[in-house]
């Protein structure tokens, strides 16, 4: 099997519910090389935001293994998940998940203050970021003076700005209207080229889907590459 940058092999996760175990994902594979893009999609309930938090470290699997560059994930007690999820992942969520009590740029810096950067590197990057995507002047708004896609960018800046390994998007475009979704994932992929990062992103759109490299579908827990085949 070939190895990649991503590699999830075997990866297997259930959920009890009452006195069932109810299976997730079975024994699934995927290779994913650097600076690739996935679109993965599947059906509500499929697992794919459970996909996500294990390839992110904030849940582990019941089997197999996720490793993402040299990192096995599943050698990491959960303290060192954090540190390399806050080090190496970006996340991007559907509703934005700004914190409302921080301006547009305090949200963008967030990652930076976790990983201790210095002051005037923050205020240099975050200066930056705001330019690149289109919110120059808006930096001290609070997230509810924002149009959703304008929170979309900045969150989009927040979880970019520490230049991660890997960026994990949830439906970045399921809650924004079709103008401000397509101006948000055309700014998603300009930003991964930008800081060459590698992309999961999660999507119900087709459209959405096919301005990635590869579209991944999660069906009975097994991860399959279906070009062509959607039902759903």
């Amino acid at each position: 099997m070939q190895q990649g940058f991503v590699n999830i092999c075997n990866l297997t996760r259930y959920f009890n519910v009452g006195e069932k175990r109810l299976p997730v994902l079975t024994s699934a594979n995927l290779q994913i090389q650097k600076g690739e893009t996935i679109a993965l999609l599947g059906r509500s309930g499929a697992g794919k935001s459970t996909l996500l938090n294990l390839m992110g470290g904030i849940d582990a699997p019941d089997g197999g293994y996720i490793k993402i560059g040299n990192h096995n994930l599943g050698q990491l007690n959960e303290r060192q998940r954090t540190l390399f999820r806050r080090q190496h992942i970006g996340y991007v969520h559907q509703f934005f998940n700004l914190v409302p009590t921080l301006t547009a740029a305090e949200n963008i810096a967030l990652p930076l203050e976790l990983n201790r950067v210095d002051d005037a590197s923050i205020k240099e990057k975050v200066a930056s970021l705001l330019e690149v995507i289109g919110l120059t002047g808006r930096g001290q708004d609070f997230p509810d003076q924002l149009s959703g896609g304008e929170q979309q960018r900045i969150a989009l800046a927040r979880a970019i700005i520490h230049r991660p390994m890997l960026l994990l998007a949830d439906e970045p475009t399921g809650n924004l209207d079709a103008h401000s979704g397509q101006q948000v994932l055309k700014l998603l992929h300009a930003l991964v080229s930008q800081f060459n990062c590698t992309l999961m992103m999660v999507t119900h759109s087709l459209v959405v889907a096919k301005s990635s490299d590869r579209i991944i579908t999660l069906d009975q827990g097994q991860l399959l590459e279906r070009a062509g085949e959607f039902a759903w």
